[in-house]
């Protein structure tokens, strides 16, 4: 059985064509597991961990990190019997153009990973048990074919990484022994204290670290980690960037990454369109020059909806729940949908697809960029099992690990503007929705409550709908009952449910 097999970067749904490799978790000599992380690769809609698909021991890493590969490109190389003795030919990871000429006993060795319809069974993407598809975590089955992207400067893509020629040298009859070839050791820095708190070992950051530190030029290995578990942060990444010391107290720094970047001899700054920035370009401008965009706005005394968040804190069962105001704006935003169905649908050009589910999409700001990860049928949750289902939600957002499935099918968005301090705003309508709502800061303004002026909780909300589907009756029906929940939700759960 071949030895040596070469990983392709897989199609991560979606209908990505390529991929910007964030950080290698291994590194050329390293002896890895079965479905262990390997790399950490960031498409147009998260940074996601691919795991390797066989054990053994790394031979070659073909792409450097930051560099953009196009699916189905070959990135690394494993050995899946390390020990059956060296090979006759490096595998260093070095171009093509740099290797030897390998023998044809050395090209018998190397397999390049199986293409669609003939992986292994129980590799991903191969046939699991039962005829079920093995897959990435988070992804569906591949059902079409990736599109490619022509390289830029018409580099063939397989040509920056293919490991030998495709003609073997001539074979001499004679027996010969050859000698062992020792691979060559990979590149790496000096051993020294990182993010793990001890001389050498995988560094320890989150991917949004990893990407500001790449972003400033800064070699993680060579940090000191202020973090738990001795996990290196931001500020120790911005510390090392403008060669401030480590101080006792963590510096805060409210500023986003790009804000540390220098700016050149004309005074000006240029920052490459890519990843998620990239993506939402594109789905903003399809969408806000497709769908006829119409916006409403109402503002909501919601005094006793913050009263009663603060009983439903005070229950013990719900003491170590995160209970927010965008909580209860989630769920009238649900309650409403079922009043007002047609809300939730899409423009499919000769008809409009109604929705029985509800996908309900949470806008929220990352240091990657704004990206609308979604609640899966959210209309069938209870109040504590959609609490924690946006706790989730947040959590994995702010750790980048959000997955391209958990951000495709939504149905229904709603932004928090108001965690700016912002009042509301016009949204543009996420593609293939029909209605997003942004829910406003919530301030204590003079109100007029039964004939008087009080101090009062207002906020304000702004929905934007496609008028192709909701008319100026619907848009402002479905307005009105979410500000009537949320003027007296427990009232309006009686009456609703």
């Amino acid at each position: 059985m071949s030895r040596i097999k070469e990983f392709n970067l897989p199609d991560l749904g979606e209908g990505l064509t390529e991929g910007e490799i964030l950080a290698w978790l291994v590194k050329v000599g390293d002896v890895i597991e079965l479905n262990q992380p390997i790399v950490e690769v960031e498409t147009a809609k998260a940074a996601v961990e691919i795991p390797a698909k066989w054990a053994g021991q790394v031979q070659a890493i073909f792409h450097p990190e930051g560099t953009t590969v196009e699916v189905g490109t070959p990135i690394i190389a494993i050995d899946t019997d390390p020990g059956a003795g060296p090979i006759e030919a490096s595998t260093t990871g070095a171009p093509a153009s740099a290797l030897p000429t390998p023998s044809a006993a050395s090209l018998a060795a190397v397999e390049v990973a199986p293409t669609e319809g003939a992986v292994e069974p129980g590799l991903i993407g191969g046939p699991a048990p039962g005829g079920r598809t093995a897959v990435l975590v988070g992804y569906g089955p591949r059902t079409t074919a990736a599109k490619r992207r022509p390289r830029k400067g018409g580099v063939p893509a397989q040509a920056a990484a293919a490991p030998v020629q495709a003609a073997p040298a001539p074979v001499t009859p004679a027996p010969v022994t050859p000698a062992p070839v020792t691979p060559a050791a990979p590149v790496s820095p000096a051993p020294g204290a990182n993010g793990n708190g001890r001389a050498g070992g995988q560094v320890l950051a989150k991917p949004p670290v990893r990407k500001l530190a790449k972003d400033l030029g800064v070699d993680l290995a060579t940090l000191t980690g202020s973090g738990p578990l001795g996990s290196i942060t931001r500020e120790d990444v911005q510390r090392a960037a403008s060669g401030t010391p480590a101080a006792a107290e963590p510096l805060t720094v409210a500023a986003p990454a790009t804000a540390a970047a220098s700016f050149g001899a004309d005074r000006e700054q240029r920052i490459p369109v890519k990843g998620v920035r990239k993506l939402t370009a594109e789905n903003m401008s399809r969408s806000a020059f497709t769908a006829p965009h119409v916006t409403e706005f109402l503002t909501v005394d919601v005094t006793r909806a913050m009263k009663a968040l603060d009983r439903l804190r005070e229950r013990r069962e719900w003491r170590d729940v995160r209970v927010s105001p965008l909580l209860l704006v989630a769920k009238a935003v649900l309650l409403a949908v079922k009043r007002h169905p047609m809300v939730n649908s899409t423009w499919a050009g000769d008809e409009i697809v109604v929705k029985d589910y509800v996908n309900l999409g949470i806008a929220a700001a990352t240091e990657r960029g704004l990206i609308v990860p979604n609640i899966k049928d959210a209309g069938r949750l209870s109040l504590r099992e959609l609490a924690d289902a946006m706790t989730d939600l947040v959590q994995t957002a702010k750790a980048g690990k959000t997955s391209p499935a958990d951000m495709s099918g939504g149905t229904l968005t709603i932004t928090n503007v108001g965690v700016f301090g912002v009042d509301t705003g016009t949204p543009i309508l996420p593609p293939g929705e029909s209605a997003i709502l942004a829910f406003g800061a919530v301030r204590e303004m003079p109100w007029v409550h039964k004939g008087k002026v009080k101090p009062r909780q207002v906020t304000t909300l702004g929905l934007s709908f496609d008028h192709r589907i909701i008319d100026g009756e619907l848009g402002s029906k479905f307005l009105r009952d979410i500000g009537d929940f949320l003027a007296d939700p427990e009232t309006a759960l009686l009456a609703w449910t």
